[in-house]
């Protein structure tokens, strides 16, 4: 894994070269083990190396035959043997055994092509020396992430936004328009970023910048399209599919320590149970919040090795800042907190890179919120029989449920009536109503939820796919790339360790959208065909036990009179005024401190927000000469 930064502009190369040297610093724990730069007249490439892949010989940027392209790529290429193979047969000369020069050498044979050939986790650029052009691309989940933006003149491009800062040109605005919606989803769900100006390739899709003109391309989408199969058929291909693709993510080249993560639930559990690594990571918290119990238990019975470490709440409340800062934007996800500590346990112990559980939520329909899945025999043969009538009267029906007051008649609701009208992803923090009630108007503003989410519900209107689905594919395009992978690479990368995702992988997909719905979410669990997939390799216990998500003490944080003091001290400062109404918070940290609300997730989703705007627009942290994050050592002493 790598950090990669990048400029198109018309400045002298000597100029160029101080500036591209600056950028890939502050990116220093993306790669700490080699560095490298490319810079002419009109481009400069900076790359930090973390080697999995040709450990002496993969260094980039890597040059074609004859010089006239230029790659840097970050991520990992799962079937880039097989396409070595092919290449060296259509007369391609390879420099490493590399899987980044196969991406350089199917550019080179296929153009934009090569991005339906790839396997893998992947953003790079290709720069054109002829041409004077760029070309760019993300993986199909998003799983690393591409941001970019084009400034006085300037066109930038790169793994972090942090690694642009340092460029003369780079104009750091708050964007007001992501602030709003942030507070509804807890991330921010807009492709513009907090930073005006600075956009995210979104995931799947690949550009072209050239003579200052931007252009933007999907090349690849899901497609849920369940075909007729029995639910055995069912179960044996996401067994074979998913165990393929953990043994593909297991490869680096020899003395790489390659582990995974544990925890209590099924989707580690099952990666690990498949994997056998020689060590699994789990992390808790000495308040109560604990899955080391369980991971303990799983790795003995698998005779696995099992490291785990129990936080307390004082180092983890105060590394918050350092989390924040390593995240680009606020994330106000409490699971960033063990993620972090998770990776750092990982890297302590001498792994570079972990295998994880991500994206089979969403890929085999993992959460509650997708459906009606109700024990309660009598709710669920009323479902059952709404479920047999024609989608129009029933959505008509599930409108008429809306404000009734019975007995399931809020979870009836939400999965009778439209999902456009129901659903909006993993999160909701604040209703649009509530986030403008504790706005100042001038950041009352940005994107409706319907904005953000109509043109994905669009593209199944009128469809016979199931509403699971239909979720499904929203938090694909959504929460997957914007709080899920996100966190996990920006986590793991904080530490200089790569997380691997098996279970969000292309072939992966293939299945998980042939699959009928039905076999994945119904009364007798979420994700059901996946869990006995999972039964075969596990115990019973952990192939059914619920989705427990990672949990984090955040109640307890707020609760506790000394977090709590730190909480509001910072809601009371002066600069929160030009955001909120600042009494109206207060008022929300104290209620909540004296249990008369439970008012957890908002406080936390404006306290993140706050330390992040801190950070990045009041403290302006910046890199010395020495190429030293300053704050890391200032967040962490703090």
């Amino acid at each position: 894994m790598c950090g990669i930064v990048a400029f198109v502009d018309n400045e002298e190369p000597q100029l160029k070269d101080t500036l591209i040297k600056k950028m890939k610093d502050r990116i220093i724990h993306r790669g700490p083990d080699a560095e490298g730069q490319y810079v002419d007249d009109d481009v400069a490439l900076g790359f930090r190396r973390l080697s999995f892949v040709d450990v002496k010989c993969g260094n980039q940027p890597i040059l074609n035959e004859d010089n006239t392209k230029i790659i840097e790529f970050n991520g990992e290429i799962y079937n880039f043997e097989g396409l070595r193979d092919e290449l060296i047969a259509k007369g391609h000369t390879f420099t490493t055994n590399a899987d980044t020069e196969v991406i350089l050498h199917g550019y080179e044979e296929w153009g934009k092509d090569v991005l339906q050939k790839l396997r893998g986790m992947f953003a790079f650029i290709i720069w054109d020396t002829k041409k004077k052009e760029m070309f760019g691309a993300r993986d199909h989940f998003g799983i690393k992430p591409l941001y970019y933006a084009h400034m006085n003149g300037t066109f930038f491009v790169g793994s972090e936004i942090k690694s642009f800062l340092d460029h003369p040109n780079f104009e750091k605005k708050l964007n007001k328009e992501a602030l709003k919606p942030y507070m509804t989803f807890q991330y921010n769900v807009t492709q513009e970023t907090f930073f005006k100006g600075v956009f995210r390739l979104p995931e799947a899709h690949y550009f072209t910048y050239k003579d200052g003109e931007f252009h933007m391309e999907q090349y690849w989408d899901e497609e849920f399209d369940p075909q007729d199969q029995t639910f055995d058929e069912a179960v044996d291909k996401i067994d074979k599919v998913v165990n393929d693709s953990v043994k593909a993510h297991t490869f680096a080249d020899d003395g790489i320590k390659v582990g995974s993560f544990l925890s209590a639930g099924v989707d580690s559990s099952l990666v690990t149970a498949m994997m056998r690594p020689n060590n699994t990571f789990s992390i808790g918290f000495d308040s109560g919040y604990d899955e080391t119990k369980q991971a303990r238990e799983l790795a003995a019975k698998l005779g696995l090795k099992n490291t785990d470490k129990k936080l307390t709440n004082e180092e983890a409340f105060n590394a918050f800042p350092l989390i924040q800062y390593y995240l680009d934007e606020p994330d106000s996800n409490p699971s960033v907190v063990p993620l972090y500590f998770l990776n750092k346990l990982a890297k302590d112990n001498g792994y570079k890179a972990l295998l994880s559980g991500e994206g089979a939520d969403e890929l085999f329909a993992g959460y509650t919120a997708y459906g009606f899945n109700t024990k309660i025999k009598f709710l669920r043969w009323v479902t059952d029989q709404l479920k047999k009538m024609p989608r129009e009267k029933r959505y008509k029906f599930g409108k008429w449920l809306e404000g009734k007051n019975f007995h399931g008649s809020e979870h009836l609701y939400r999965n009778m009536a439209p999902a456009r009208d129901t659903f909006i992803g993993q999160a909701y923090i604040f209703s649009p109503e509530e986030a403008a009630g504790y706005l100042n108007p001038e950041f009352d503003c940005g994107p409706t939820i319907m904005d953000l989410l109509g043109p994905l519900y669009d593209k199944y209107e009128g469809t016979d796919v199931a509403d699971v689905s239909r979720k499904q594919y929203v938090d694909l395009h959504r929460f997957m790339p914007g709080d899920i992978c996100l966190k996990a690479d920006k986590m793991s990368m904080a530490n200089s360790v790569e997380i691997r995702v098996p279970l969000l992988d292309k072939e992966v997909m293939q299945v998980a959208q042939t699959t009928p719905s039905q076999y994945l979410f119904n009364y007798k669990g979420t994700k059901w065909a996946f869990r006995m997939a999972a039964n075969r390799h596990l115990p019973e216990e952990w192939a059914t036990r619920p989705k427990l998500g990672f949990p984090t003490p955040v109640r307890e944080w707020l609760r506790e009179e000394k977090y709590y003091k730190e909480v509001r001290d910072l809601f009371a400062q002066d600069f929160v005024k030009e955001f909120f109404d600042q009494d109206k918070l207060l008022k929300l940290a104290d209620d909540n401190f004296e249990g008369k609300v439970d008012g957890r997730r908002k406080i936390w989703t404006v306290y993140t927000f706050l330390i992040w705007y801190k950070l990045y627009f009041i403290d302006d942290f910046k890199v010395d000469e020495t190429g030293i994050d300053k704050a890391r050592q200032a967040a962490a002493e703090a």
